[in-house]
């Protein structure tokens, strides 16, 4: 028998089917630089249902219009599989016939003579038997044989894999501790003294007054320890001491990608007859819509910025002998500290951004914030609306999957690995896909995907040697996710959170909010189909974004580390 090559096997997590849904659409994606002929990348550009290849593809990934090209004859060749089967068939062949041609010859002798024939014929049938059963235990150690190197293949496969991703960790996402912690305390030192600062010289405490509460809260990626890259960039809760008889009022995110970035609306409602008391407070800071009073998350933001600006020249006098620092505002935007260390204070001279959110606490750790949507908004969002942040709830979450998980758990790590992944993909991107793809794929999108799936299965499946096989498992998550068009907030109205977890009565109360309901159907399509082609080709995605020009700086080597190294060890 003969048989011809089959086309490489489509893997299992491959998208071919997608790939000629979004045909049409892939004009606005950047391709890779050369075409990629993996495995993976063949079975993703050679069509879902056909068994042969497509033909080469046109710009923007369709087929050319133009006449397809000449096929080349297909070329046979004769496989170890076929053989066994083959050689089977002509040794049965040859019995039979040697059979046929000695029974004719045994009809025209004598009695005697067929008795002896007859005879005869038994070894031969046993000589079949014999044959027949060595053929078909050849051909099962040879198939037992091709299995084993096959399923070493895959295992080669794997491992390269990993040692891909690992290798991407650790050269650009990994932070080390000891740089991390330094800029966490000097963070902290400078922050404190400005808040410390803000409130001594803001408004006199009162009924009528708007004023710093005294105390900050840190949240972000930093603080959860799944950042990436350098730890150059924090965020910071300052809350802020309000007039009582102000209630959250629910709404709708009218604003553009509100609820694309995990935003729930809500506003702050003054109670009746609360304005005529509060008239000075009403007036500066208060809008009126539908009748009522709200607060104004523009006016308050608008006094925020104001007020710390006047309180730098304190702070700056206070901490020239530490650090330069200078505080940067924009329209609509929190304001950021930078700063940057002296050489003779801190050992590792890192340039740090802290954005300062000025927050309204509701209790339970539940805070009201005028952070807005990530990227440029199209509309500025409206002046009552206030986003509702549920940081410390994710750090107590992940400080008790860190005490349930094994002690080698990975879950952080392929959060890091995937952030890197996408934004690496990112720069191979056209806009306008390129800013919908980061802002469909945000890190609270992704940290959102890890959380529901943390919680689908026991997590001593997490451990570090299943990184590659988890990291997938979030891969296809995400896939399905924005294939349905629906990934529904972890905290708004979830009553599947472990009992460890206590949520406040409001969250409990909230009603569920879709993360990805600000994106349209054919935008989600298209960035499903680029995560599963990020992940089949992220061996190659690694090393032609990775080159330097691509990379970040490295920051400077920690001036007291290398000194412990030269220092000779104590007796």
């Amino acid at each position: 028998m003969l048989v011809s090559h089959p086309n490489p096997p489509v893997s299992c997590c491959g998208e071919a089917g997608a790939a000629t849904r979004v045909c049409a659409r892939r004009a606005a994606v950047a391709p890779l630089s050369g075409p990629v002929r993996t495995d993976r990348g063949a079975a993703e550009e050679g069509g879902g249902g056909g068994g042969g290849r497509s033909p080469p593809a046109g710009p923007g990934g369709c087929p050319p219009s133009g006449p397809s090209p000449r096929r080349a004859a297909p070329v046979y060749t004769l496989t170890v599989r076929a053989l066994w089967p083959l050689l089977t068939a002509v040794c049965t062949a040859l019995l039979c016939l040697y059979q046929a041609l000695h029974g004719g010859a045994a009809g025209d002798g004598a009695a005697a003579e067929e008795e002896a024939a007859e005879a005869s014929s038994v070894p031969l049938l046993k000589g079949s038997a014999l044959l027949l059963l060595g053929c078909l235990l050849a051909r099962c150690c040879g198939a037992a044989g091709g299995g084993s190197r096959r399923g070493g293949a895959r295992a080669a496969a794997a491992a390269a894999r990993r040692g891909v991703l690992e290798s991407l960790y650790a050269r650009q996402l990994r932070l080390s501790p000891h740089v991390l912690g330094h800029s966490k305390a000097h963070v902290g030192r400078v922050v404190a003294e400005l808040v410390r600062a803000a409130k001594a010289q803001g408004l006199q405490p009162g009924p009528l007054a708007l004023s710093l509460r005294g105390d900050f809260v840190r949240v972000g990626s930093a603080y959860e320890q799944h950042k990436v890259r350098s730890p150059d960039c924090f965020d910071v809760l300052v809350p802020l001491r309000l007039p009582p008889h102000l209630e959250p009022q629910p709404r709708r995110a009218d604003g553009p990608g509100l609820c694309g970035s995990g935003a729930f609306a809500c506003g702050l409602r003054a109670r009746t007859g609360w304005p005529r008391r509060y008239r000075p407070f009403a007036d500066g800071f208060c809008v009126e819509l539908q009748g009522r009073c709200h607060l104004s998350s523009g006016l308050v933001l608008r006094w925020f910025q104001g007020h710390l600006q006047r309180c730098l020249g304190a702070v700056r006098y206070r901490l020239q002998d530490r650090c330069r620092v200078s505080l940067s505002v924009l329209p609509g935007r929190p304001p950021t500290l930078h700063i940057l260390p002296c050489s003779d204070y801190v050992c590792c001279h890192i340039s740090m951004a802290v954005r300062l959110i000025p927050a309204i606490p509701l209790g339970d750790a539940l805070y009201l914030v005028t952070l807005p949507p990530e990227g440029p908004p199209a509309a500025p969002a409206p002046e009552a609306l206030w986003v509702l942040n549920t940081s410390r709830q994710e750090q107590r979450l992940l400080s008790w999957l860190k005490e349930q998980a094994p002690a080698a758990s990975c879950h952080l790590k392929c959060l890091q690995i995937l952030k890197g992944l996408r934004d690496l993909r990112r720069q191979g991107l056209e806009e306008p896909f390129s800013s919908q793809w980061g802002r469909v794929l945000s890190s609270y999108v992704l940290k959102t995907a890890l959380f529901s799936l943390l919680l689908q299965g026991p997590l001593e499946a997490w451990d570090e040697r299943f990184l590659v096989e988890r990291l997938e498992d979030l891969v296809l998550y995400l896939r399905d996710c924005l294939r349905k068009q629906a990934l529904m907030h972890f905290f708004l109205g979830n009553g599947s959170l472990p009992e460890a977890v206590a949520l406040p009565r409001f969250l409990k109360e909230a009603a569920p909010v879709n993360l990805l309901a600000a994106f349209d159907g054919p935008t989600l399509d298209l960035a499903a189909f680029q995560l599963i082609n990020t992940w089949i080709q992220a061996p190659h995605v690694i090393r032609m974004y990775s080159s330097p020009r691509y990379l970040r700086p490295v920051p400077t080597p920690c001036r007291h580390a290398a000194e412990a190294k030269q220092e000779p060890p104590g007796e």
